[in-house]
């Protein structure tokens, strides 16, 4: 797989790049090594920099900017749970199908979690500057249209009336899984910041 081919047809052309990535055979590690590591880090390394050289704003205390090792230590714990949850939410797609009459497949499941997020990842560069985080937001929603493009496209063979249910039921998967990441990292920098301020 070429990675920057199969972005641009995610992102551009979603439909036609599911048909290609339906009959695709890969393994779970094909995917992770070829496209996921290398994706995923696109958000992880603009929030290192971002927060970092740049900096937030924080309501009632104004901008601040991270030191090196907190924003450092919070890209590699975001980039570590986006992978976990990507692997996760393959795991609930999987589980899900035979309620949706649809054909249990963990790569096809991996397909459908991993490569619908590309919107999202290449949008992470917005990251660089926290403001802009917005966008980043916006093709996250736009990742979710290509992931229901994945499902109409017949990864998981769903028959038509329940594709869907499978989508919603997956989306708010998703959204929970996300929620759990950064109530997770927003803990641990909030108690670390706590903590280094004693």
């Amino acid at each position: 797989m070429n990675l920057v081919p199969r972005v641009q047809g995610l992102i551009l052309k979603p439909k036609e790049e599911w048909d290609k990535i339906k009959s695709e055979t890969a393994t779970v590690a094909d995917i992770f090594k070829s496209y996921l590591v290398i994706m995923a880090a696109i958000p992880a390394v603009a929030q290192f920099l971002g927060y970092w050289l740049i900096g937030v704003t924080v309501p009632l205390r104004g901008p601040i900017r991270l030191g090196v090792g907190s924003s450092l230590g919070r890209a590699v714990v975001s980039y570590i749970l986006s992978l976990a949850s990507v692997f996760i939410l393959a795991l609930i797609i999987n589980a899900l199908a035979p309620t949706f009459s649809s054909k249990p497949d963990q790569i096809q499941s991996l397909k459908l979690a991993a490569y619908s997020m590309a919107p999202y990842y290449v949008a992470g560069i917005f990251y660089l500057i926290p403001v802009l985080s917005i966008l980043t937001v916006l093709a996250g929603i736009y990742s979710l249209y290509v992931l229901y493009l994945g499902f109409k496209a017949g990864l998981m063979e769903t028959p038509p009336d329940k594709i869907m249910g499978y989508f919603v039921v997956t989306v708010v998967v998703a959204i929970v899984l996300m929620l759990v990441v950064g109530l997770v990292v927003g803990a641990i920098f909030s108690l670390s910041t706590f903590y280094s301020g004693l």
